[in-house]
């Protein structure tokens, strides 16, 4: 006899199966997950003679381009992807079974770990291939668990946009959301260049806060002190922004 935790991991599996079946039919989906981090590796790191021939400068920008690829991960999985599913016909269907909300969010919270984790392997090969990039196996495996702990902060954050806005207006909130905070958060060049009042707000952004901390993890330079705060305190945010508007999508479906 199963248990419900048993049930619930079932069908999360179920859910996971049929969500990564339907994104790998659009292969252009998966190309372009994977696409935009190695293309910026390619042309904006490897050219530079003084950051790929450096060992620390190469591999803290897989860091922070890693960074990049996990937060449009999770913005355009949860975020334009579940306003997408709310179009379709069979999500209030689904929504009223009696396995409740658990399976789906598991599944789909599954979904974007596997393909956040698939875009992160052109860039690793380019940097492995292409510069001095190194990290140690221990650092390597660590680095796997902390980019599963900054990714939570933006997956409350695409999952409240995925269920309070339409599926065409989710895709531009996402991409007004995305550039700005990634650019200030220091994904496209080093934060250590930024004039002091653009580094003061870098600072108080999950993106500055979780590529710090990715950074650590690869090389052992030290994030600024306030950065796992700073990330806790967007992810609590972001988790009650992304309950409410859960809760604000189904009173009004279902009313």
């Amino acid at each position: 006899m199963s248990t419900p935790l048993a049930t619930t991991l079932r069908l999360a599996g179920l859910h996971t199966r049929y969500q990564v079946l339907e994104t790998l039919r659009i292969p252009v989906a998966v190309i372009g997950n994977m696409l935009f981090p190695a293309l910026a590796m390619f042309f904006f790191v490897v050219p530079q003679e003084a950051i790929a021939s450096n060992p620390v400068a190469a591999t803290a920008a897989v860091g922070q381009l890693a960074m990049f690829a996990v937060m449009s991960t999770c913005l355009f999985t949860f975020g334009a992807g579940a306003a997408e599913d709310r179009a379709q016909p069979f999500d209030p269907y689904v929504r009223t079974l009696p396995a409740g909300p658990a399976p789906r969010m598991l599944g789909r919270m599954l979904t974007g770990g596997f393909f956040a984790l698939l875009g992160l392997v052109p860039l690793v090969l380019i940097a492995w291939l292409f510069t001095e990039a190194s990290v140690t196996p221990g650092r390597f495996a660590l680095a796997v668990l902390v980019i599963v702990g900054v990714a939570l902060p933006f997956l409350g954050l695409g999952l409240g946009i995925g269920y309070s806005t339409s599926a065409k207006a989710a895709l531009a909130v996402v991409q007004v959301v995305l550039f700005p905070i990634a650019f200030a958060g220091g994904l496209f060049m080093p934060p250590e260049i930024f004039p002091g009042w653009l580094d003061s707000i870098s600072q108080a952004l999950p993106s500055r806060a979780g590529r710090d901390l990715l950074v650590q993890t690869l090389t052992g330079a030290e994030a600024y002190p306030a950065a796992l705060p700073v990330l806790v305190g967007w992810g609590v945010l972001f988790t009650a922004f992304a309950l409410w508007a859960y809760r604000r999508d189904e009173g009004r479906r279902f009313r």
